[in-house]
């Protein structure tokens, strides 16, 4: 039997190649230091950070140079020992110049990290621990970088009965979440041990797909040597998009969570792998989150790597490091199916930035577009229960209250519905751009 028909998993979703073969099995490395590192202020969802250096200031890895610009909003650390050489704007992944902290790195200092007594985070209360994880700087580090704390603040009336870790890595080509399950399992699992305990949760269940048979292995010897009784290793059907985090909830415990509502609806509480090793680094060695594993792969890279690469780091630099062929056409940040296309490789690796992938003329598609033949794929392909075609459709017309009326905004553009679509119908770029239009027009005019 083949991951693909055994474990639990949920319905419909696609089966992509995965294209793992490359990295799956390479172990992690640092990347060397480079002369000069971008921060923007405005790398995770809600309020941009607020600088607290100037320009000629000294810093040193780790300290604070931006303080949280709101609660929805964390501090911000210097990747490097070095000089502050400008706050100024500076070339964002999107294309747009955002306000950013410009350091050069002291080339003469070691940038290593002195670690500091841990925390007594057992004896804090809720509020308390709540700001600690807000001065580590963490965010979501599957891609939507929404800052970790927020999801811990929990309202009135609700409580997290369960703890969910995600471990699916399910885009192709990333595998930097899978060599952190393989090479520092511990981390994670002390991490999802802080976190459950904090929150008072009944119970932590890790999601890992079945084709990362190893990293299962690791995570279930770090919970038996340390008598973790209650977290457990879910092995999951191998399917993409389950690492959404709706759809890990429907996989492991069969329950939905409403349209519009969020897993604390359910009484859960969602994290992934990478956020649970930052959080126990924080608590156990007061290190802030200031660099992250990052896969890079594809075609056009000659030597496949997984990285520890500090935030800021220059995407061109991590390309030259792992060979950058000349045939490469395309470079996204974060995978095939969610991730971005970049229109310069002169920006920063952000906190929420998971992979680098470049791709040659072979891999870069330009599919001529056809009308749609009312297939049905993409509504087989569509987890959310959605009709894609018919959002692409009023997305087309503007029909902006017919859009809202067909749960627009529950789709998550996992991309899977353009990946089956027959006639090429570029179905998530146009409910991405109508949701876009939507924000904009809900905005409050100034």
């Amino acid at each position: 039997m083949s991951v693909y028909t055994l474990g639990k998993t949920f319905r419909h979703g696609v089966h992509p190649r995965e294209h793992k073969e490359q990295t799956e099995h390479v172990a992690v490395e640092r990347m060397p230091f480079v002369q000069r590192y971008t921060l923007p202020l405005r790398q995770h969802l809600g309020a941009p950070c607020q600088p607290v250096v100037k320009a000629g200031d000294q810093v040193i890895r780790g300290q604070v140079v931006a303080n949280p610009g709101g609660f929805v909003s964390m501090m911000l650390h210097s990747p490097v020992t070095g000089q502050i050489s400008a706050i100024a704007p500076r070339r964002f992944p999107n294309g747009e110049m955002v306000e950013s902290i410009e350091i050069d790195a002291d080339p003469y200092a070691t940038q290593q990290f002195s670690s500091l007594p841990p925390i007594e985070w057992e004896e804090l209360p809720l509020d308390e621990f709540i700001k600690h994880v807000q001065k580590a700087g963490l965010v979501g580090m599957g891609g939507a970088a929404f800052p970790t704390h927020v999801k811990y603040k929990l309202p009135e009336g609700k409580r997290c009965q369960r703890l969910v870790v995600n471990g699916c890595e399910c885009e192709p080509y990333l595998t930097c979440d899978h060599r952190l399950m393989v090479e520092d399992a511990a981390l994670v699992v002390r991490g999802t041990h802080i976190i459950a305990k904090k929150l008072g949760a009944d119970s932590a269940t890790i999601g890992v797909e079945m084709n990362k048979p190893d990293a299962v292995i690791a995570l279930n010897e770090v919970i038996r040597q340390g008598e973790y009784e209650n977290i457990s290793v879910v092995p999951l059907r191998v399917k993409y998009p389950q690492g959404a985090e709706k759809m890990l909830i429907k996989a492991l415990f069969d329950e939905e969570v409403p349209a519009g509502k969020l897993p604390l609806d359910l009484n859960i509480v969602v994290n992934n792998v990478g956020t649970m090793a930052g959080i126990a680094e924080y608590f156990d060695l007061q290190k802030p989150f200031v660099e992250r594993l990052v896969t890079v792969a594809g075609p056009g890279v000659e030597r496949p790597s997984n990285l520890m690469v500090p935030i800021g780091t220059p995407v061109r630099d991590i390309l030259q490091h792992c060979g950058l062929s000349r045939e490469t056409r395309q470079v996204v940040m974060g995978g095939p199916m969610m991730g971005q296309p970049l229109a310069s490789l002169d920006v920063p690796m952000l906190k929420g930035t998971s992979g680098l992938l470049a791709f040659t003329e072979e891999g870069v598609q330009h599919p001529t577009e056809y009308a749609c033949v009312r297939c049905g794929q993409c509504l087989e392909a569509c987890h959310s229960f959605l009709n894609p075609s018919r959002l692409a459709r009023l997305a087309r017309a503007e029909r902006w209250d017919e859009l809202e009326d067909n749960f627009l905004m529950d789709c998550v553009e996992c991309g899977a519905c353009t990946y089956t679509c027959p006639s090429n119908v570029p179905i998530v770029h146009l409910i991405r751009a109508a949701k876009m239009a939507l924000r904009e027009q809900k905005a409050p005019k100034s």
